[in-house]
């Protein structure tokens, strides 16, 4: 039998992503998720593209919360019981919506890091010392140097921001307890899009879509009218904002990178960068969608919203140099998955789950 993995949140957007590469690379997983804006059907689309067994060894899935300690103590328990202790985690489950986190400051410190405190209370009770974090490049804030390197400042300028960098430190602080035991990696990403090339797994969000490539598709299957635009006078080619996108499958591999060499390599506490490296404007990005769909895309340019930085780009040296990661699809591809996706599906899981 294959190493055995918790992923928890792994119903979501990456984590259902990285849940099909870490299958088809040998791993065994038991996904713990609440689906409080997730879907079951994401974990049962997984497992027919893998061709496992839902509830085997191969995948399991447990309906629950990280912040109950009996959920993960039990979890823990039963796993060593059976003699299938896990190797390490994954840890996905969280909030990250950056305009609910102002609405909600409470419930974001409650669920990101509350919940990842009581996780790494259960993982240290039972001694499992090997985890792989979802973190965010908005622990940046407004950047100083782009591309942004691993050593920029940690400024976040929202609470979602805050709520990761915290739990960063309080990793930082874990590890610096108890040297050369744990093994920890910290993945900063920055702008996840696209979807499985299959299009039955894909980004799914519940209500109205918080970021860009998720609206554009919307628009695009005509679920929604038109795109709005925050901002036409930015220091960019086009006056929009630039980000840094990354297609999801670029992004479950660099998790399946950190976890081989967290269990190879020994302890050690790794903080990497997960972009492209490249610019793309949301008018290229729009323009790419437009020409993947062959759909025309409306959008009103408006105002600048508080707190959008100009540009936000990933320096990614250091995963190539530590992990031999690097991503390898294109905004083309981005956008012909994504619409493949959304064509699918254009009403996400909803439609049958």
């Amino acid at each position: 039998m294959g190493r055995r993995v918790l992923i928890t949140g792994g119903a979501g957007f990456i984590g259902s992503h990285t849940c099909l590469v870490l299958l088809e690379a040998g791993y065994d997983l038991l996904v713990l998720d609440n689906f409080s804006n997730s879907s079951p059907e994401a974990l049962t689309r997984v497992a027919a593209i893998s061709s496992v067994s839902l509830n085997s060894t191969r995948l399991q899935i447990e309906h629950g919360d990280i912040r109950n300690p009996h959920t993960l103590d039990q979890l823990f328990s039963d796993a060593a019981a059976n003699d299938r202790p896990f190797d390490a985690v994954i840890h996905f489950a969280g909030l990250k919506a950056v305009g609910e986190s102002f609405q909600k400051p409470l419930l974001y410190w409650d669920v990101n890091v509350s919940g990842s405190r009581t996780l790494l209370a259960a993982m240290e009770a039972h001694a499992c010392c090997t985890l792989v974090f979802s973190s965010s490049a908005t622990v940046y804030g407004f950047p100083k140097d782009v591309p942004i390197p691993e050593s920029a400042p940690i400024q976040p300028i929202n609470p979602y921001g805050f709520s990761k960098a915290a739990v960063e430190q309080m990793l930082a602080d874990l590890n610096a307890s108890a040297p050369n035991t744990w093994r920890i990696a910290c993945l900063r990403y920055f702008n996840p899009v696209g979807a499985h090339p299959s299009g039955q797994i894909g980004e799914d969000p519940l209500g109205f879509p918080n970021n860009l490539f998720p609206f554009v598709s919307q628009v695009a299957v005509g679920r929604r009218d038109q795109l709005q635009v925050f901002g036409s006078d930015w220091p960019t080619h086009d006056g929009t904002g630039v980000r840094d996108y990354i297609h999801v499958m670029d992004l479950a591999d660099g998790h399946k990178a950190a976890l081989d060499s967290l269990l190879k390599e020994g302890p050690q506490h790794l903080i990497c960068n997960l972009g492209s490296g490249a610019g793309k404007s949301v008018l290229d990005v729009v323009n790419a969608y437009a020409a993947a769909s062959g759909q025309n895309i409306p959008y009103a340019l408006v105002d600048r919203r508080p707190g959008d930085a100009a540009i936000t780009i990933a320096d990614p040296t250091r995963a190539a140099n530590t992990l031999s990661w690097r991503t390898k699809r294109t905004l083309s591809d981005i956008c012909r998955d994504g619409w493949t996706w959304q064509q699918a599906n254009p009403m996400g899981y909803r439609e049958s789950a």
